[in-house]
């Protein structure tokens, strides 16, 4: 039968694809979907009504200035982040107790705590002991609002980078370690040229995640009087009382966490090329 039809020539047809019915799940979801749209649509048609190019030109340099201050302090404190997560992340996973103790600890208190509170901490709190911070030639540091927070946020961040780091080494198998021992390679150059580039493609996504909230968490150190993205917005509300100044600061963080989002897919998409099938 088979060889007949193949002589004929006759195509054979695929059976229809049957419709999908509409049950309450997806009608619920279209109509989200829909009303999402006008949402988007209303909001932009807002902004278009409410422009103001007089306004644009004279406070549009304070948003270009607070968004390099926001962009260069979450850059700033993700490499200080980094290099700091690395000892707390082999100490979460050192088989020594003070070690992993002290690494624990550390990693406990700032994911456990608001980064708001961190924040409040070091400027507030240690601006108690200005005379001991005088005496040892670290108040410069401390009595600016920036390093401040440049300080939290590094300590803040190292912390979550060391739990995607340590958790990442863990993913790693342990055939690994044990073939790398095996040939004589040191565990130093086992994890530095083994371990760690295979760690990082797991820790990818949840690095691209970290930076994405750092962004959006930078705007805190707005109330700490730095003159962030959102502390601009801040100032330019205070003079015009017009709140349009706020929803373009959420404008341009929305289009810095899609462009982020957008390269970081692309980024890992590359880096992961030869493990798709």
């Amino acid at each position: 039968m088979s060889g007949a039809a193949a002589g004929s020539g006759t195509a054979v047809k695929r059976p229809p694809t049957p419709m999908r019915p509409w049950t309450r799940a997806r009608i619920t979801g279209h109509l989200l979907t829909v009303f999402w749209i006008l949402v988007g649509v209303g909001f932009v048609a807002y902004l278009a009504a409410g422009w103001d190019s007089e306004l644009v030109t004279k406070y549009g340099p304070r948003y270009w200035t607070g968004l390099k201050t926001t962009v260069v302090l979450v850059l700033s404190s993700i490499i200080a982040g980094s290099l700091l997560s690395l000892p707390v992340a082999m100490g979460r996973l050192s088989s020594n107790r003070f070690f992993g103790s002290l690494a624990y600890a550390y990693v406990y208190f700032f994911r456990g705590t608001p980064l708001l509170a961190q924040v409040f901490l070091i400027y507030y709190g240690l601006g108690q002991f200005h005379g001991v911070l005088k005496s040892v030639g670290l108040w410069w540091f401390f009595r600016d609002a920036w390093y401040c927070g440049f300080f939290a946020f590094t300590l803040n961040t190292a912390a979550y980078q060391a739990e995607i780091l340590q958790g990442a080494i863990r993913s790693v198998p342990k055939g690994q370690w044990e073939a790398a021992a095996a040939l004589g390679i040191g565990k130093i150059y086992t994890v530095r040229r083994i371990i760690l580039p295979q760690a990082l493609i797991v820790a990818l996504r949840p690095y691209g995640n970290e930076i994405i909230l750092m962004i959006k968490g930078s705007a805190i150190v707005a109330i700490i009087t730095v003159y962030d993205l959102m502390g601009q917005a801040r100032w330019v509300f205070s003079k015009t009382f017009d709140f349009q100044a706020y929803l373009w600061a959420a404008v341009i963080y929305l289009i810095i966490v899609e462009t982020l989002r957008i390269s970081w897919d692309r980024l890992e998409a590359r880096l992961t090329r030869h493990l798709k099938r």
